[in-house]
């Protein structure tokens, strides 16, 4: 028999008009069955049913069947607001409902729809603006205790809600109950990650800090990098005190990894106050607080990173040469070109070999060319800060002389001082040399000194606060001098970093107003954006009104303000603002910016990037595609990601040179320390470079971008990656700051030297407790190939002619013939030369192949396989490699590092959080894709190593370091000069044997053709 369908709800709902109750109770429950067919129907008489929900007569049960087909009624006409009022009165209805099936999609909305509900009461009631309804709390309640039995604690439940509801009580007790600290950390990174308001975010830290355990070395916690993470944000001198002294003297070992951690991503500031105020302790403890010092002052990383760096250059020189062979040096495109490819590729190595190798091409700078090739000293010795004054001192100003300084020397005087900014960048509090800049800045009587002068002060400076340093740029900046100005105005801004100073702001902002000099607007626009840094809703109000301004080039500074702001935070209002500024704006720069501006937002996750970009990188509008050019090598850098890669390679190809030019730089950054085995766009892009640069007829702009990919792609001796996060995840300052900066290489090309500052070495360097480092061995459980250097550039091959063997015909060998028979008989011996000069006797035999083809050339490639022997097998690539202490290993490869069972030196942290790769599995490429996914969260970098044999004796790596001799002839340091402390620093020259350092010599940069 078949089963009749209900074709209408009618019969059901004339029970609703029957005076007797237990009827409307049966009728109530029965069209809740029926709503999703016959929602349209029953809801002609919606009215009736709220009457029956609010009527006294039904029982309480009848109430909420009423309730519950009220909002589902509702819920199906779109009022969820509606359906979410009648649901939270239906009661005990509602939860019997949510385990019926067929009705998922409405409790799944209504409950969105609470949970957003609560999430606003619990802000408005914190804020003492009202109360949350019992029965919305109830619901709620029912949610917390659901998503904990079912084990659900992750995003969308228990923990995520707690959160956006501020139910940290909420936290605590699914930590008690599973004491699983990957929560707390999935917690800690919901919150920095997201856009929390500050104040909240700052409250969660506080809160989570103590719930983790406390770490030993023994246990090698994943969860130490939460707890640097942490310290590092809340930028809280008192709690790490207090965390350190936790750790001294039990866990001494552990504290110096705490504070290499820390200087790592501490700030400035915040690194001076912890060692300010870090006790004296007693007869035991007082060695480990002075060497808890001595890290913190940021020097000791700088040296071993320097040391790193020096020993493991690789810097292809061939390609170099053939750039410099390629570029007319006359240009001064060109020229800046091939200075910054050098210095990129020498960054941190202080291998200054090129430059003095080619010290004619050096003299043929001109103007600001020589400013910035004197710059590039700084670049390939950053981090040098011992030597800086000796290194650099034949070219920075004679004292008493500064005013003087007119030219070409001004230009060469002006690049040294912002070198030693860079030189000296991040290495603590830096007093010394930012006195001598600053006594130059105030005393120097040309604009170029001043120029170079303040952005070395900004730089060496950066987030340090100083408010002398601030005045004296201040100064600088009311001479109104345009190129002294800009440079100020930037240096304002690093000067005072991450402040959201309301008067520095106020007076940057009035100025830049009042000024008529566009370079000083620009300066001071991306200076009120650096105050602004990680300050989030705190400059909303500022990056408002400069949006609403009508000069365009504070608009600029507006977009940057808002990047800076939300650095990190993938905040989606801050997306949507600027995705609608770069299709909207009247100006050009204005859209290019705001499209740049994306990778500072996004580079937590680079692989959403090319998703978002990707219309704008089809815009009709060049200057909107350059941005998404930037915005993919920014965010996506060192991941090698191939949806990036995809979309930039036809943009190499583009119709407008500046695409160009920003489509090579972005695939340099990308493709930073990936290799041949692991990324298969390595090799096309290199061969890309080489041929753009080598073609004369090409734009100058793709030509010059080609350069700086190239000068990218091999950075800092192929041993730096790009990141704009630090190992424990929490945002490199210096690094944005750095790429923000280069940025604006678009108006003003000494800019560019600034993406130094975005380089980050990659090594695993182990010391042990006297903080040496010791020699010891350790795995990586994948191919070598896999994370190999790039095979180096073959040059040439020259074609040698091979002489041709005189062909001799056939009759001309039967005469010979007949005449040595003749000659035998006759008892004469034949001359042993008839066969001179190579004859060949021709044949009339023919050889045949297998296949029946005919060639005139014995070995063509018909019969090459049967001619040729069988090739050697090849032999079979390991599965591991053995490293050594003071190693390249890339981010992506950390995961595959340990350190076998037996090894005599073991680290106290866990080397990478992510977990190894199967032993089952052989280690092979994994896909671009797989790559990208890949978070910076932890691993690597400077690791102290417990000793597990104390007894024996150790050996220990001799550095490649040494005193540099004082440059004879150099002029004078300054009025307070930094003093040269003593100690094996690194020479000058790679080739100088290390007893004997070769002297200090000078550039010619006054010789100019």
């Amino acid at each position: 028999m078949v089963a009749l369908t209900q074709s209408s709800a009618a019969g059901v709902l004339a029970l609703l008009f029957d005076p007797e109750p237990l009827l409307k109770q049966y009728a109530l429950k029965s069209l809740n069955s029926l709503v999703p067919q016959f929602w349209a129907e029953i809801s002609e008489h919606i009215a009736l049913i709220e009457s029956l929900y609010e009527s006294e007569e039904l029982p309480q049960e009848a109430h909420n069947q009423a309730a519950l087909l009220a909002s589902k009624v509702y819920y199906y006409l779109g009022e969820y607001e509606e359906a979410l009022s009648f649901a939270l009165g239906a009661g005990s209805a509602f939860e019997q409902d949510s385990r019926t099936s067929g009705t998922e999609e409405y409790v799944e909305t209504v409950v969105s729809k609470a949970i957003d509900r609560y999430i606003k009461s619990r802000v408005a009631e914190q804020a003492g603006e009202g109360k949350i309804e019992p029965k919305l709390q109830g619901i709620i309640e029912g949610i917390f205790r659901r998503c904990i039995e079912d084990g659900e604690f992750r995003q969308a439940s228990a923990i995520g809600i707690a959160l956006e509801s501020r139910r940290l009580d909420v936290i605590k007790h699914i930590y008690t109950q599973t004491h699983d600290t990957t929560l707390l950390s999935y917690a800690m990174e919901a919150v920095l990650d997201t856009a929390f308001p500050l104040a909240y975010r700052d409250q969660v830290l506080k809160f989570l800090f103590p719930l983790f355990p406390a770490p030993t070395s023994d246990a090698k916690s994943q969860h130490v990098y939460s707890l640097t993470r942490i310290l590092v944000t809340l930028n809280s001198p008192d709690m790490t005190i207090s965390f350190l002294n936790s750790l001294v003297p039990s866990q001494k070992l552990l504290a110096y990894q705490f504070a290499f951690d820390l200087v790592e991503g501490g700030g400035q500031d915040f690194l001076e106050a912890v060692r300010k105020e870090l006790p004296e302790g007693n007869e035991e403890s007082k060695p480990i607080y002075d060497e808890l010092r001595k890290i913190l002052l940021g020097q000791e990383s700088i040296k071993l990173y320097l040391e790193f760096l020096k020993r493991n250059n690789k810097v292809d020189m061939l390609i170099l040469k053939n750039t410099k062979d390629a570029l007319e040096p006359r240009s001064s495109i060109y020229h800046t070109a091939l200075t910054l490819q050098n210095a990129f590729m020498h960054a941190g190595t202080t291998s200054d070999v090129f430059l003095r190798e080619n010290l004619e091409w050096l003299a043929l700078a001109n103007n600001w060319s020589k400013f910035s090739a004197a710059a590039a000293i700084g670049v390939i010795h950053k981090g040098h800060f011992q030597e800086s004054m000796n290194i650099l001192g034949p070219y920075l100003p004679t004292p008493g002389a500064e005013g003087n300084s007119t030219g070409s020397v001004a230009y060469s005087e002006g690049g040294a001082l912002y070198a030693l900014g860079l030189v000296n960048a991040g290495c603590g509090s830096g007093q010394e040399v930012e006195n001598y800049l600053r006594n130059l800045l105030k005393n120097a009587g040309s604009e170029v000194v001043q120029h170079g002068a303040a952005l070395g002060l900004g730089v060496a400076g950066m987030g340090g606060k100083s408010a002398e340093a601030y005045d004296d740029l201040k100064q600088t900046l009311f001479t109104d001098s345009a190129v002294a100005g800009e440079a100020a105005g930037y240096a304002m801004g690093l000067i005072m970093l991450g402040t959201a100073d309301g008067t520095s702001a106020e007076e940057m902002l009035t100025y830049a107003r009042e000024t008529q000099h566009e370079k000083i607007i620009r300066g001071l626009a991306i200076g009120l954006a650096l105050i602004f840094y990680g300050r989030q809703e705190e400059a909303d109000d500022i990056v408002k009104l400069l949006m609403a301004e009508k000069d365009p080039i504070l608009r600029y500074g507006g977009v940057y303000t808002l990047a800076l702001a939300y650095a990190g935070t993938s905040n989606n209002a801050a997306i949507r603002q600027l995705l609608h500024v770069a299709v909207s704006d009247t100006s050009d720069d204005v859209r290019r910016a705001a499209v740049t501006s994306l990778a500072f937002l996004l580079f937590k996750n680079p692989a959403q990037v090319p998703r978002i970009v990707q219309l704008l990188s089809e815009s009709y509008n060049p200057h909107v595609r350059c941005g998404a050019t930037l915005a993919l090598g920014i965010a996506c850098a060192g991941t090698g990601l191939q949806d990036a890669v995809d979309i930039l390679e036809p943009m190499t190809r583009d119709s407008v040179d500046f695409v160009r030019q920003g489509a090579l730089i972005s695939l340099g950054m990308i493709l930073v320390e990936q290799s041949e085995a692991s990324s298969p766009s390595l090799a096309p892009t290199r061969a890309l470079y080489a041929k753009i640069v080598a073609d004369k007829h090409d734009d100058p702009m793709a030509r010059f971008g080609a350069a700086l990919g190239q000068g990218l792609i091999d950075a800092g001796g192929r041993n730096v990656t790009i990141s704009l996060q630090s190992r424990a995840g929490s945002r490199n300052t210096s690094a944005i700051v750095g790429m923000v900066l280069f940025c604006q290489f678009w108006y003003w090309y000494p800019l560019a030297h600034c993406a130094c500052l975005a380089f980050e070495p990659t090594g695993i360097i182990g010391l042990d407790e006297n903080l040496k480092a010791p020699k010891f061995e350790f795995l990586s459980n994948s191919k070598p190939s896999l994370f190999a250097y790039p095979s180096p550039t073959k040059p040439p091959k020259k074609e040698t002619v091979a002489k041709v063997a005189t062909a001799v015909l056939s009759t001309t060998a039967k005469a010979k013939a007949r005449e040595k028979r003749k000659a035998a008989a006759e008892g004469e011996t034949v001359a042993a030369d008839d066969k001179k000069d190579g004859d060949v006797e021709m044949k009339a035999e023919t050889s045949t192949t297998r296949n029946e083809d005919v060639s005139p050339i014995s070995g063509s490639l018909s019969n090459l396989a049967e001619g040729t022997s069988t090739p050697k097998s090849r032999k079979s690539e390991p599965s591991f490699e053995k490293l050594n202490n003071f190693a390249r290993v890339t981010p992506v490869q950390l995961a595959y590092i340990s350190f076998p069972s037996e090894s005599r030196y073991q680290p106290v942290r866990v080397v990478s959080t992510r977990p190894p790769p199967s032993a089952a599995k052989p280690a092979r490429s994994p896909s671009a894709a797989a790559l990208a996914a890949e978070r910076y969260a932890g691993g690597g970098g400077i690791l102290i190593m417990a000793d597990t044999r104390p007894g024996e004796d150790a050996e220990y790596i001799e550095f490649e370091t040494q005193a540099v001799a004082p440059a004879a002839g150099a002029a004078p340091t300054a009025q307070n000069p930094p003093p040269t402390a003593a100690g094996r620093h690194i020479a000058l020259d790679e080739s100088a044997p290390e007893a004997d350092p070769p002297e200090s010599f000078e550039y010619p940069f006054d010789h100019d053709t």
